[in-house]
């Protein structure tokens, strides 16, 4: 659940990005897991999703590496971008936390980004790239 004010856009990263509203001092919270508004999906129920739902979870999702749990956060949050490095993550004294700050004070309309390899397992895939080009969100 996103913690902060935003806006969805168009990106210079990739396709569409999420975007600051307002300035965020480092160190705010950004976003956190929330249970009954962000949902964990087991492997085997994503399996067994049809094509369509399946293929929109294991994009706009992330699988944790820990259990490989999919995640689907309940609102914009899944239009947040790969950078290295990010403006977003885990606490520097908590890493892996399942909540994200600032890393760095962000300016109104900056485009928040993570790195997706520090919490999804499926990283590599979705930022390899196509025939379209690289897939960075």
């Amino acid at each position: 659940m996103l913690l902060i004010r935003t806006r969805v856009a168009p990106s210079r990263i990739h396709g569409l990005g999420l975007f600051a509203v307002e300035a965020v001092p480092a160190g705010t919270p950004v976003w956190r897991f929330q249970p009954g508004f962000d949902r964990e999906l087991a492997p085997e129920a994503v399996r067994a999703l049809p094509p369509p739902a399946r293929e929109f979870v294991e994009r706009y999702g992330y699988r944790r590496p820990t259990d490989g749990v999919w995640i689907l956060s309940g609102d914009h949050a899944c239009f947040m971008n790969h950078a290295h490095p990010p403006n977003t993550g885990s606490p520097p004294d908590q890493p892996g936390a399942s909540w994200t700050v600032a890393l760095r004070d962000l300016a109104a309309g900056e485009e928040l980004t993570c790195d997706y390899f520090a919490f999804d397992a499926e990283a590599a895939r979705k930022l390899a790239p196509s025939k379209e080009g690289p897939r960075q969100g």
